[in-house]
């Protein structure tokens, strides 16, 4: 089963900081319609990204969820690592019967090759901030609306559909 929690995270980490510089609150309801999920699953994603110092969030009429420090302190590993705890990007077959050399290897030559796996991922997710995010987004973003105003479709750019992160507490 594919794991969700970190592309999830990520676009409620990065929707969160959109607001923020949009100057609009983003309330873990306006981050579920955006991701199209239950308001209760971006709440249970908040537990770790709160309980790591990335994420705060409020209760009220002006509460919401904030990124808990700079934009350019937190990571995508720190946000991954949050959200998957201990959990392996790929982990070896167990219980294997040993018929033949590869099947009496096998166990501990992918154990090998998943933790060099792990270890390149996270050191690239540690090389990424969630304020590079942003900027790559904002800078995707305008591209997009771009190459939508510049075609002869009809469709302007203040017509174009607008990206999904946080998309209602920012875009009307």
């Amino acid at each position: 089963m594919i794991d969700l929690r970190f592309p999830t995270a990520l676009q409620m980490v990065l929707g969160i900081q959109i607001a923020e510089e949009d100057g609009v609150r983003c309330t873990s309801q306006k981050l579920a319609d955006s991701l199209g999920v239950n308001a209760s699953f971006v709440r249970k994603l908040l537990v770790p990204l709160s309980r790591d110092g990335i994420v705060t969030s409020s209760l009220g009429k002006n509460g919401g969820a904030r990124l808990a420090r700079s934009s350019a302190t937190i990571t995508l590993r720190d946000i991954y690592c949050s959200v998957t705890e201990d959990k392996k990007i790929w982990v070896a077959r167990t219980a294997v019967p040993c018929q033949c050399v590869a099947s009496a290897n096998i166990v501990e030559f992918f154990e090998c090759i998943a933790g060099e796996a792990d270890a390149l991922v996270l050191d690239m997710l540690g090389r990424r901030t969630v304020a590079d995010s942003v900027a790559e987004i904002r800078n995707l973003e305008r591209t997009r609306i771009g190459r939508i105003g510049g075609s002869n479709t009809g469709v302007s750019a203040d017509d174009a559909p607008r990206p999904s992160v946080c998309a209602k507490a920012i875009w009307p």
